[in-house]
């Protein structure tokens, strides 16, 4: 009797423990997309809700393309020809906190100050790397990697995951002062439009690109490079 008493506390032991583990995980997932109580008190506004792309546009359109869609929680472009996509309010000074994982092989980024007097929503923004630092060809520059501020600050090594997996990047602009953490390490440290800024700028691909990182204001974009990537958790407040 005492080893049948031993076995079904070891069983009842096991099945609670993957009870816990389980509705663990289920609150865990349920919290994506989702602002608490304190974040809403404090002016956080989801970007996106985990149901619907409705604060989003494609760039120099009203609507949104159908290879952007909504998957299990994410915000995903499903292939090429999604077209870039941007907020549609423009923000100054801002807190921004997302969450990406790139495809493999896969290249996409995010956008600060956009705006839609050039070709591109590039012509103007600053832009925020997103890359398979390990399998994409555009991964022989140090700016070139994830988390970069493209072709000007490069991120440290220690900020990188590997394609497939979950990244968190948080982008605090106030008065053009940028900050840029990914995966908790603080990848961008600057002041727009500064001395060392222009040194920077002046050694980049964004030397004579009129108007590139001037506006004071504009939107949030995310790009289409032709691959597959997906986001969550994107949430804004406004200083």
């Amino acid at each position: 009797m005492t080893i049948i008493k031993i076995v079904h506390g070891n069983m009842l032991f096991k099945s609670a423990t993957f009870f816990v583990i389980f509705i663990s995980s289920f609150f865990s997932v349920a919290q994506d997309n989702h602002l608490t109580d304190e974040e809403i008190s404090q002016g956080w506004r989801l970007l996106f809700n985990g149901q619907d792309m409705s604060k989003w546009r494609n760039f120099k359109k009203h609507d949104i393309s159908d290879k952007w869609q909504v998957k299990n929680g994410t915000m995903e472009l499903s292939g090429r020809g999604g077209g870039d996509i941007l907020t549609k309010e423009i923000y100054q000074n801002f807190d921004l906190k997302l969450e990406w994982k790139i495809s493999m092989a896969g290249n996409s980024g995010i956008f600060i100050l956009a705006d839609e007097l050039g070709k591109q929503i590039y012509s103007h923004a600053v832009e925020i790397q997103i890359l398979d630092n390990k399998r994409h060809a555009d991964n022989k520059v140090a700016s070139h990697l994830s988390g970069s501020i493209y072709d000007m600050v490069a991120s440290p090594s220690e900020s990188h995951r590997p394609a497939g997996l979950w990244n968190q990047v948080r982008i605090l602009l106030d008065n053009k002062h940028l900050k840029v953490w990914q995966n908790s390490e603080i990848t961008t440290d600057i002041v727009i439009g500064s001395e060392h800024w222009q040194e920077l700028l002046k050694n980049s691909k964004f030397k004579d690109w009129q108007g590139f990182a001037m506006s004071n204001l504009g939107h949030i974009g995310l790009q289409d490079h032709g691959d597959k990537v997906s986001f969550k958790n994107i949430k804004i407040k406004t200083l």
